[in-house]
C-alpha cells in the first residue's frame, strides 16, 4: 500500500484538563484504557502521525503525571497547564505554541480518540480558503424544542442544523488573536465560536462516526476492551506454624498456630484481593507485593485489598459482591464469621450484606485435613460504577 501524501505544515493542541467526571471512577477518562491503551494516546499518536509540529497537550495541575504515563515514549509532545475552563485552557495552548509561530493549528478533545486521516486533511484543505474550519455531521433525527414542564414547546428544523466534532482547524493567527481579543461573559461553547466573534468565518467538512466523543461509562463498552460485569477468582495456601499469629480475614483469631508468609499471612484477603485483581486484568497480588520487597514482610494485608480495590476503581468499576470459602480443620470459623464479614466489608467499601464468609473441611484429607495449612478461594464479581459517579 503506498503512503499517504503528506499534509501542509501543521500544529496541534489535544485539550486534556477536564475532569471526565460522567464516565466515572476516580481517573479522569483522558487516562483510561480504551481498545487496549489510554484514551488520549489514540489522537495523539494519530496527530503525531499525521504529521503535526508542535504538538501541545493541555492537562490539569494535578494530571500531569498521568498524562506524561499515558503517553510515554511518544516524542515531540510538550505539555501545558490548562485553566479553569476549556477556553482558558485552549488560549493556554495557543499561547505556548506562539513562539513557534506555526501557520495551522488543529484543536482537538483527548475524549474523541478515533481521529481518522481523512477528516485532518480535509480541515486543512478548507484553510486554503477560510480561517477556519470543523468536522459536522448531519443532524438525522426530528429536533423538538423543549418548553416549560417538560413539554415541547416548537421544532427546529434539522435540516439547518449540524453536529460539530473535533479537531477543529484554524490559522493559527486568526484563532490567537481571536482568544486574546473574547471579551464574552461566559465560556465559548468551542473554538469555532471564537473565530466567529472576531468576524472571522468557519468552514464546514464532513466529519465521521468515528470521532464519537467518550463520555458515559458505557461508552468504554466494546468488543475490544470490557464488559459491564467481570468476575475474578482468587486461591492461596499459608502454613501454620507454631509461634505465628493467625491473621484471616482482617481479624486475629487465637489459636495454637499461626499462618506463616512475608506479611501477615492472612490467607483469605490474599483470595479476595487476587480475584478483585483478577476482575479487572490487573495481574496478581506477587505482582503489586513481590515477596521479595523488603517493605512487605510483616505488613496487614488490608493494603493490599484496598490497593486492589482502588485500581477497580480507577478502572470505572464497583465492587458488586465477594464470596470467601476458607477451607481448614481448625480455628472453628462460625464464632468469628461476623467480625469478618465487618471487617472484609470496611475494607472494600461494601454493605456486610455484599460479603458472604463460609468455611468447609476436606474431612480430614490432604494438607488442610492433617492441620498443616489453611486455603481460600474467594469469587468477586465487579460492575461498571454509575454515570457520574464514583464506585
Amino acid at each position: 500500500m503506498a503512503s499517504p501524501s503528506p499534509l501542509p505544515p501543521f500544529a496541534a493542541i489535544v485539550v486534556a484538563a477536564g475532569k471526565g467526571l460522567r464516565v466515572g471512577g476516580d481517573t479522569p477518562k483522558q487516562f483510561r484504557e480504551w481498545r487496549g491503551k489510554p484514551l488520549i494516546r489514540h489522537s495523539v499518536e494519530a496527530l503525531r502521525d499525521a504529521g503535526a509540529n508542535p504538538l501541545v497537550v493541555v492537562v490539569s495541575a494535578d494530571a500531569q503525571e498521568h498524562a506524561e504515563a499515558a503517553l510515554e515514549g511518544i516524542g515531540a509532545v510538550s505539555f501545558v497547564i490548562g485553566g479553569a475552563t476549556r477556553q482558558d485552557s485552549v488560549r493556554a495552548g495557543l499561547e505556548a505554541l506562539s513562539a513557534a509561530d506555526p501557520q495551522r493549528v488543529l484543536i482537538h478533545d483527548a475524549a474523541r480518540p478515533d481521529l481518522p486521516r481523512h477528516v485532518i486533511e480535509r480541515l486543512l484543505g478548507a484553510l486554503a480558503h477560510q480561517p477556519g474550519a470543523i468536522p459536522v455531521l448531519p443532524v438525522v433525527d426530528s429536533i423538538a424544542v423543549a418548553g416549560e414542564n417538560g413539554t415541547m414547546s416548537g421544532k427546529a428544523e434539522r435540516e439547518m442544523l449540524r453536529r460539530v466534532q473535533t479537531p477543529q482547524a484554524f490559522r493559527f493567527d486568526a484563532i490567537l488573536a481571536a482568544h486574546r481579543a473574547w471579551s464574552g461573559p461566559t465560556d465559548a461553547g468551542d473554538d469555532a465560536q471564537v473565530l466567529m466573534a472576531s468576524s472571522g468565518s468557519v468552514a464546514l467538512v464532513d466529519g465521521d462516526e468515528r470521532l464519537k466523543k467518550i463520555t458515559f461509562a458505557e461508552d468504554f463498552l466494546e468488543p475490544t476492551t470490557v464488559p459491564a460485569f467481570r468476575i475474578g477468582q482468587g486461591y492461596d495456601v499459608h502454613r501454620l506454624e507454631p509461634g505465628e499469629e493467625l491473621w484471616l480475614a482482617g481479624v486475629q483469631i487465637p489459636h495454637d498456630k499461626g499462618l506463616s508468609g512475608h506479611s501477615d499471612a492472612d490467607v483469605a484477603l490474599h483470595a479476595i484481593t487476587d480475584a478483585v485483581l483478577g476482575a479487572v486484568g490487573e495481574g496478581d497480588i506477587g505482582t503489586h507485593f513481590p515477596p521479595s520487597d523488603p517493605q512487605w514482610r510483616g505488613a496487614r494485608s488490608g493494603r493490599f485489598l484496598e490497593h486492589a480495590v482502588g485500581l477497580a476503581r480507577a478502572a470505572g468499576y464497583a465492587i458488586a459482591n465477594v464470596d470467601l470459602t476458607l477451607i481448614c480443620e481448625a480455628p472453628k470459623i462460625g464464632p468469628h464469621r461476623p467480625a469478618m464479614r465487618a471487617e472484609v466489608a470496611r475494607l472494600m467499601g461494601l454493605d456486610e450484606g455484599a460479603v458472604s464468609i463460609k468455611a468447609t473441611t476436606t474431612e480430614k484429607l490432604g494438607f488442610t485435613g492433617r492441620g498443616e495449612g489453611i486455603a481460600a478461594q474467594a469469587i468477586v464479581l465487579v460492575s461498571l460504577a454509575p454515570k457520574g459517579l464514583s464506585s
